[in-house]
């Protein structure tokens, strides 16, 4: 059913992107010299980062086993900055590579900061931002701080991909949403519905959570403003808090960009339907208004619709218009005057309109020699026309 606003353009549904990686500037380091395959693991003074400055950590170093970092070795230790160039050199390569590829990594988080989590990546260490981990976590531990789940999550593997390797600048970036994306993204499709908890709650819409068959909570998609209710939404705030759990259409998929768009109104029945009949619920009044002079009863047309009526008389193959009947909805929609074209078929010459403004609704009867199409071309000119 097309929509046409009194003195307001169509509305264009446009999606903002959630939040982007964190720019923290954060210094990778070296803590190996060997060039074959060395498991790490860090005392709880080699986990304190301050930015702008390297620790200077003492490791341990085998070419067989793990290698410990505990401060002193028995065997071999080196500091940071006697590690070889070309090891470093090696695993930024590497590092582009999965960057290049898109590849995921299993990355051992070796601490965390303010802004969010330490990944080890072979000699080097990167940063996973907060805004970059998958909901799964805040999800599962719904009523912990995201400083308590990273400090839970020190010493555990994540799946992560890399999203930024710049050696010059020494910023290696870490997103496990980006790897979330790679597992999940192919196991869901446009139209499915899907249980989900919202997340952070916007001006322009909603962040949700989808709940995939296991349970947990894998991928996030967006409720723009415009699809979380069929009423007027001032402030999503009003109807969506971040925790509430509730049921999601996915409208579309931007593979390519790794984004989701849904829709919560969508699960609902259009209350914009074709006739006043199924527009007006059934205890509500319709048609009681006064009588004119031959005792036929008459509606006043809702505010503004009357300018609207005599510039449609103007339009060329209509040649007459006539306010049939009214009722009062539940609920507001809006206050505005809005205008609905049916898409049932017009009776010989004669095409239905709804006219709404807050609870009233009007059903207009045109009689013309136009087409849907062409109804709406003469609404969209009378509209422009009308201030």
């Amino acid at each position: 059913m097309g929509t046409v606003s009194s003195g307001i353009g169509f509305l264009s549904q446009f999606f903002a992107s959630d939040s982007a990686a964190s720019t923290h500037q954060f210094c990778c380091f070296s803590a190996n010299s060997s060039p074959l395959h060395v498991n790490f693991s860090r005392s709880a003074a080699g986990c304190l980062v301050k930015r702008g400055s390297l620790l200077s950590t003492r490791v341990s170093v085998s070419t067989t086993g793990n290698a410990k970092i505990d401060g002193i070795d028995d065997q071999l230790s080196l500091s940071s900055d006697e590690i070889k160039p070309s090891r470093k050199s090696a695993d930024w390569k590497a590092a582009r590579t999965y960057s290049e590829r898109g590849l995921i990594y299993e990355g051992k988080v070796e601490g965390f900061n303010g802004g969010g989590l330490l990944i080890r990546f072979y000699s080097l260490v990167g940063f996973l931002p907060f805004p970059q981990m998958s909901p799964y976590h805040s999800c599962k531990e719904s009523r912990k701080t995201i400083q308590e789940i990273a400090r839970d999550l020190t010493g555990s593997v994540l799946s992560v991909k890399v999203i930024q390797a710049d050696e010059d600048r020494r910023r290696l970036i870490f997103s496990e949403k980006e790897a979330s994306w790679l597992k999940y993204s192919n196991k869901i499709n446009v139209g499915d519905i899907y249980q989900a908890r919202v997340g952070s709650v916007e001006d322009y819409g909603a962040f949700v959570h989808l709940r995939f068959p296991d349970g947990s909570y894998h991928l996030t998609g967006l409720v723009h403003v415009s699809e979380v209710s069929w009423d007027l939404v001032h402030d999503v705030r009003d109807i969506l808090t971040e925790g509430d759990e509730v049921r999601v259409k996915i409208i579309n998929i931007y593979r390519e960009k790794s984004r989701i768009t849904l829709s919560i109104k969508q699960l609902e029945e259009d209350p914009l339907l074709e006739t006043l009949d199924k527009v007006i619920h059934k205890d509500a009044s319709v048609n009681t208004n006064s009588l004119d002079s031959n005792g036929s009863s008459v509606i006043d047309p809702l505010p503004g619709l009357e300018t609207i009526i005599e510039e449609l008389l103007q339009e060329d193959g209509i040649y007459d218009i006539l306010i049939t009947r009214q009722g009062f909805e539940k609920r507001v929609v809006s206050q505005d005057l809005q205008l609905w074209l049916s898409n049932a078929p017009a009776t010989g010459d004669q095409f239905t309109l709804l006219a709404r403004a807050g609870r009233q609704v009007q059903e207009i009867q045109l009689t013309t020699s136009l087409d849907q199409e062409g109804i709406k071309r003469a609404l969209q000119r009378v509209l422009e026309r009308v201030p």
